[in-house]
């Protein structure tokens, strides 16, 4: 697909002709197979930890959006993959070099054309978080959209870093919960249950 056809089916809301770019869902989650993986959130609580070489050890690392990393002790120093729902400006995806770029959000026309051709892209389908929206009953965070795909690959492990489900409020900003379009108390409960039914998942 090229840069016209690309505007066209996003102006149109062409959602097949978007599906076609980048990696098809089943080659990404057999990249996640038998993997051990940290999944890093931007909760502010995680500067105050010392979880970073345990992060750089898990075999794919997860970031999301803008991934802001204070100090290496506490965030680790890898991004082995970038899950955006926002267009994080082509310095920072520069500086952080991920193997794969990840579109998570169902907003196709928020998805710049430099992000779309990158030949590690890969766009989450709209399908899934309208599944999540109705089970949570809001728009579900960039974090709950990962989570999700994460649950559906055969991954060995994945631990997850920096969610405190808005107790802390986001690195990437000082809104409130009440500022936000979701519902964190139904994300915490969400995940707790993912906790308590797959051993696979764990909480740092």
């Amino acid at each position: 697909m090229n840069r016209i056809a690309f505007e066209i089916a996003k102006r149109r809301g062409d959602e097949a002709r978007l599906s076609q770019l980048g990696l098809p869902e089943p080659d990404l989650l057999s990249r996640l197979a038998g993997r051990h993986v940290a999944l890093v959130g931007n909760a502010r609580s995680l500067t105050d930890k010392t979880q970073g070489a345990e992060i750089d050890a898990a075999e794919i690392v997860i970031r999301l959006n803008a991934a802001p990393m204070p100090s290496p002790v506490s965030h680790g120093r890898r991004t082995d993959w970038l899950a955006m729902s926002i267009a994080v400006p082509a310095p920072v995806i520069s500086a952080l070099a991920p193997e794969l770029l990840l579109w998570m959000t169902p907003k196709r026309k928020r998805l710049p054309w430099r992000v779309a051709c990158i030949p590690g892209f890969a766009l989450l389908p709209a399908a899934r978080a309208a599944i999540l929206r109705r089970e949570l009953g809001a728009r579900p965070t960039t974090g709950m959209l990962a989570i999700d795909l994460l649950t559906r690959s055969d991954l060995a492990s994945a631990r997850l870093y920096g969610f405190d489900f808005f107790a802390s409020k986001s690195l990437s900003g000082g809104r409130a919960a009440t500022d936000v379009p979701h519902d964190f108390a139904a994300e915490h409960d969400r995940v707790a249950g993912l906790m308590a039914t797959d051993p696979r998942f764990s909480l740092a």
